[in-house]
């Protein structure tokens, strides 16, 4: 299929673009001017978007693109007054350009990537932050497009997600340098329920959907919401265990050294269901060897 993507420089994207390419896509990446272009795979065809939405509308008429998966998302745990435009732009705007663009294409169907936070204290829809508010705000605009056209649009919902040449400062990546340095590290008392996925499982879960709706000629998955979940969640103590169990190293956890952030997700959300026909294949304590031992 020939496909576009966005985010194609994060994490997830790049590990989603080498499988899509194993299997011979047509791919495409729209990326902003600022962009680093040596992120992404030669194979892959880009193309700059500088807010010319005639221009992006002739591209992909040109192209006629089967589906188009939408990782692209400006994410903040915690956010100022200054990022506001930044998340809206990010969040909101380009993903609705997108869509529309989609729309007025004849593209047969858009995954759209939201997040846990969505759902804070397991609620049907309570943000944890400005971010996850904004990836809300999406899917309800995104609502009148899946009613008034034939678009076939779904959400993945992801939570913590990692593996090798993952560059963000998450969790893992800080314990494998404490595991090396032994320097003190603070943390929260360590009760909250952690629910983290090998990015190989993740990118399963999507070549699942991908594989599900090019075969959904009634759009039956239309506006359905999808979570990619762990089958281990356990607390944050736990996973630090289990670290540590793996690797055969210690850490110097201060438990309680800190608070518990504001709005601290102490359960992952519940509801929603999984992607039919998936379920990770490989353990977190097979993802940690993975990740860390050469």
């Amino acid at each position: 299929m020939k496909i576009l993507i966005t985010g194609a420089t994060g994490f997830i994207g790049k590990n989603l673009i080498k499988r899509l390419l194993s299997e011979k896509h047509d791919l495409w990446a729209i990326i902003r001017p600022s962009s680093k272009l040596e992120q992404i795979d030669k194979k892959v065809k880009t193309y700059i978007f500088n807010d010319n939405v005639e221009d992006l509308i002739i591209f992909f008429n040109q192209e006629k693109f089967d589906g188009v998966i939408h990782l692209a998302s400006l994410f903040l745990g915690q956010h100022t007054s200054k990022d506001i435009r930044g998340l809206i732009d990010s969040n909101i705007l380009f993903a609705t350009t997108i869509l529309e663009v989609s729309v007025k294409t004849n593209t047969r169907w858009f995954i759209n990537t939201g997040t846990f936070f969505q759902n804070y204290k397991n609620k049907k829809y309570s943000p944890v932050n400005l971010y996850s508010a904004t990836k809300q705000a999406f899917e309800d605009i995104a609502k009148y497009y899946l009613d008034t056209t034939n678009i076939n649009f779904v959400t993945i919902k992801l939570c913590d997600t990692f593996g090798p040449d993952d560059s963000r400062p998450k969790i893992f990546n800080l314990w494998s340098k404490i595991s090396r340095t032994g320097e003190k590290f603070d943390m929260s008392p360590g009760k909250q329920i952690i629910d983290i996925n090998f990015v190989e499982n993740v990118i399963d879960g999507y070549m699942e959907m991908i594989s599900l709706l090019s075969k959904d000629n009634k759009r039956k998955m239309n506006g359905q919401v999808f979570l990619i979940k762990s089958n281990q969640r356990m607390s944050l103590r736990k996973l630090a265990l289990t670290f540590e169990k793996t690797l055969k190293c210690k850490l110097n956890i201060n438990w309680g050294g800190r608070e518990y952030r504001t709005r601290e997700v102490m359960s992952p959300w519940k509801g929603d269901k999984s992607i039919p026909g998936w379920k990770p294949k490989i353990t977190i304590e097979d993802g940690i060897r993975k990740t860390f031992t050469k």
